[in-house]
């Protein structure tokens, strides 16, 4: 291949696993100068990505404080998903050309990935990479957009679609509803046809989450001087027909949980997405075990009828992978004709990476925060 020349950059590394995800990011995290991959030491199906935007999700927070279910090893660079172009190929690459824009699929490279390109994080100014993990960005998505696609509605997908099998005309509650993969999950649920009520703590972020689809908006916000969520099964019930509601989509926990097992019809599929009310569930430090996990009521499963179902979308992949294709083929239409768009909240520089880190574990905006490697302004493919 022809010698180019790559500009050095910075890479943020995480050095060891804090306690708690905001300590990690405090004490354990560091930006640093770092040298230019050499595109003569490129394996035949490798390339050299220069990274343009990385979104900040809070599995890489849970990563840092060692409790999540896949933990590399430090020091390491978080990242989970991102994008950019193509600036090397190795001699045998066929999939991909030199200045294409792509999206790197998290499942086959970075910190969740497990494999022998677990260390290529996104918070960093290139990664080297297989040809394999590499998607061609849909026409008409940024940067931006495009490394906020996979992870968020593969999630959402596999959830409504994989496990709850949700049909045109079924009612649908969406807890969580103004963070990424809640959004997301208004989107799917919308394309497949269901209504959808959708719950939040800021009038603010709900109004952003009605505009992205959602039929019904409810802030469980408690009573001044309370704690947990307020009572809302009323107004589920009302706005179900009396019925309740189909299906829950649960990324919240908690009190949440509890209180959306009275919203649902004999029969319900309750899914639990996540738990971001209760996230310290396991020891931090990487010590794992969970002193802390979640508990649901068995009295309210049974009378109700519930199938309760996990959706583990990384997890389940693993163990079936025949699960991925059509639900690939099915985002990535989707994606490229408009049918789905995720949602930026925010940009920041590679150097603010401690504001972009807190603005997500506190929820404080709607939709996906992405850093931005290279400040220059080059947000589009």
């Amino acid at each position: 291949m022809n010698s180019i020349h790559l500009p050095d950059g910075q890479q943020v590394f995480v050095d060891a696993f804090g306690e708690n995800p905001l300590e990690a990011v405090e004490q354990n995290m560091r930006i640093v100068s770092v040298r230019a991959p050499d595109p003569a030491a490129l394996k035949p199906h490798e390339i050299i990505l220069r990274i343009q935007s990385a979104s900040v999700n809070r599995v890489d927070l849970l990563m840092a404080s060692g409790q999540y279910q896949k933990m590399p090893s430090p020091p390491y660079t978080p990242g989970l998903e991102y994008s950019g172009r193509v600036v090397a190929m190795g001699s045998a690459v066929a999939r991909v050309s030199l200045g294409d824009a792509v999206l790197v699929d998290g499942m086959q490279a970075g910190a969740r990935s497990g494999g022998d390109y677990q260390a290529q994080g996104g918070y960093a100014p290139y990664a080297v990479l297989p040809e394999t993990a590499l998607h061609r960005i849909p026409e008409g998505l940024s940067f931006d957009e495009a490394c906020c696609l996979l992870g968020n509605f593969e999630t959402a997908y596999y959830a409504l679609v994989q496990r709850a099998k949700l049909q045109a005309g079924e009612t649908v509650l969406i807890h969580g509803a103004s963070g990424s993969i809640g959004l997301a999950a208004v989107q799917v649920a919308k394309i497949l046809g269901a209504t959808v009520i959708a719950t939040g703590r800021s009038d603010e972020k709900l109004a952003v989450v009605k505009a992205q689809g959602a039929d019904h908006v409810l802030n469980t916000t408690a009573p001044a001087g309370e704690t947990g969520v307020r009572r809302f099964r009323d107004e589920v019930k009302a706005l179900s027909g009396g019925k309740g509601v189909h299906v829950v989509y649960d990324g919240v926990g908690g009190d949440t949980s509890l209180e959306s097992m009275r919203c649902v019809r004999f029969g319900a599929r309750f899914l639990i997405v996540a738990w971001t009310s209760t996230p310290d569930v396991a020891h931090g430090r990487g010590q794992r075990g969970a002193p802390r996990a979640n508990q649901l009521p068995t009295n309210l499963m049974m009378m109700k009828g519930l199938d309760v179902l996990g959706c583990p979308t990384v997890i389940s992949t693993e163990n079936n992978p025949a699960l991925r294709p059509p639900r690939l083929e099915q985002l990535m239409q989707w994606a490229a004709t408009g049918r789905i768009r995720p949602r930026i909240a925010n940009t920041y520089p590679l150097a603010n990476f401690r504001d972009a880190m807190r603005a997500t574990w506190h929820s404080q905006v709607p939709g996906t925060c992405v850093l931005h490697p290279w400040d220059d302004g080059k947000a589009k493919p």
